[in-house]
């Protein structure tokens, strides 16, 4: 397998609601398709998610149809030069940059889909678990 993409569900902190890894060669529509279906029942009170361009086109129906949720594809504008922040996109790019400060994933080292998955867990739990504990005392 040559690559992989990591497709995940976050919440409005970037605290990670589900995980999906598919190889490089599965359409983004796709892996989204494998990461929300299995989580409509555990999510009952959604309603709204942002996702980038790349997540438009038959996607937003089909979120709409299957799962009774919104999609709100976040595209940048055609007039946009250089880096502007957009809305509700970073968050997501803000939790794949928690998880790149893992060395384990930093690279793909991993055979399977699945262990790249829970990995990602593992790296999010001790995330959370770290802002819990109380600071220390110079």
């Amino acid at each position: 397998m040559k690559g992989r993409k990591r497709h995940l569900l976050v919440d409005t902190q970037g605290l990670i609601l589900g995980v999906r890894v598919t190889p490089a060669s599965v359409q983004d529509r796709d892996g989204a398709k494998a990461l929300l279906e299995p989580l409509k029942d555990r999510l009952p009170r959604f309603s709204h998610l942002w996702a980038d361009g790349s997540y438009a086109g038959a996607l937003v129906e089909w979120v709409k149809e299957t799962l009774g949720w919104t999609l709100e594809v976040v595209k940048k504008p055609d007039d946009q030069k250089g880096f502007v922040v957009l809305k509700r996109r970073w968050v997501v790019e803000r939790t794949l940059a928690w998880i790149g400060k893992y060395r384990r994933m930093s690279k793909d080292y991993e055979a399977s889909t699945s262990s790249g998955e829970v990995l990602i867990y593992i790296a999010m739990t001790h995330r959370m678990l770290r802002r819990l504990r109380p600071a220390r005392a110079p």
